[in-house]
């Protein structure tokens, strides 16, 4: 995204709407086998059972669409599915999406993550199926999405595939990270917006034992606090992710720069770790690729102790 606020807002809107009706797996094809139905955070919804129009609104739903094999059926992604380069990315916006846009495309399925502007209910009106899959609030909210993309696209059998391969790449990286009482900060923007443990994001980290110096200071548990420059330096976390390179071309020599964190131990020890912010903030296929960025990390941190 173009700038802090904007990545900021793409985590945050993302995980709190209605994360908390998650789509399930449990879909039934009629007799013909011409439609299935799907349940989704927007209820049972019947889809084609082989869609060959899908517009996702969604860069996490787009990387998995394609990451199951149901990249040929996308015909239009919005601005922000970047991922894979072969997405067929458009202008279309999930933050103000607009019917009259989306339906150009002459879909038989759109995907999106949130429910802005009523979008669903304008779908719906002009007989357009959606599926809302929400941002995940825990880890096996992932898994379920991709199922149901998987039920929607008539790849069932590529997103069971896909969601083993995950699960064991994810904890074969736990399984081998050093098991120390570390603690760490995960920086969303420049202005010091993180996450806490009860985020998405923080229970990825706590896969590892990882505790979150945020904590303490989410007064109002939106799971989003803004730090102050002093409780973190007082903090002093171990290690530093960075989830901001991208939107405010941050590093770990530029963060050095910063006034007093060159005293910081993660500074010190070499505990700043650059991520992808698009890995980071998106809960689907590259969720091991996360994960394996914190074990590597945790490994050469908990090595120099």
């Amino acid at each position: 995204m173009s700038s802090a606020r904007a990545l900021g807002a793409l985590v945050l809107t993302g995980v709190l709407a209605l994360a908390s009706a998650c789509g399930g797996d449990d879909g039934k094809a009629d007799a013909k086998g011409q439609s299935v139905v799907v349940t989704a955070a927007n209820g049972a919804v019947r889809v084609p059972a082989a869609p060959k129009r899908i517009v996702s609104l969604s860069p996490t739903h787009t990387e998995t669409l394609f990451a199951i094999g149901a990249g040929p059926q996308v015909v239009a992604a919005d601005e922000y599915s970047n991922y894979p380069a072969n997405a067929p990315r458009t202008k279309l916006s999930g933050f103000k999406p607009n019917v009259e846009a989306i339906t150009k495309y002459n879909p038989d399925l759109v995907v999106v993550s949130d429910d802005i502007n009523g979008i669903v209910k304008a779908l719906e009106k002009v007989k357009v199926p959606v599926l809302l899959e929400p941002a995940a609030k825990k880890i096996d909210d992932v898994y379920d999405e991709i199922g149901d993309l998987g039920l929607a696209t008539g790849r069932s059998g590529a997103a069971a595939k896909l969601t083993a391969t995950m699960r064991a790449e994810i904890q074969k990286t736990v399984a081998a990270a050093p098991k120390k009482n570390l603690t760490y900060y995960h920086e969303l923007d420049d202005q010091l917006h993180t996450v806490t443990s009860s985020t998405f994001i923080g229970q990825v980290y706590g896969l590892f034992g990882l505790r979150n110096i945020a904590d303490p200071a989410d007064k109002t548990r939106s799971g989003y606090p803004q730090l102050s420059r002093e409780a973190l330096l007082t903090s002093d976390p171990d290690l530093v992710f960075l989830a901001d390179t991208k939107c405010c071309a941050q590093s770990a020599a530029q963060v050095a720069k910063r006034p007093g964190w060159s005293r910081l131990t993660a500074v010190r020890a070499g505990g700043v770790v650059a991520l992808d912010d698009d890995v980071a903030s998106r809960w689907g296929p590259r969720l091991p690729q996360f994960a394996a960025t914190i074990g590597a990390a945790v490994g050469k941190v908990a090595a120099g102790k």
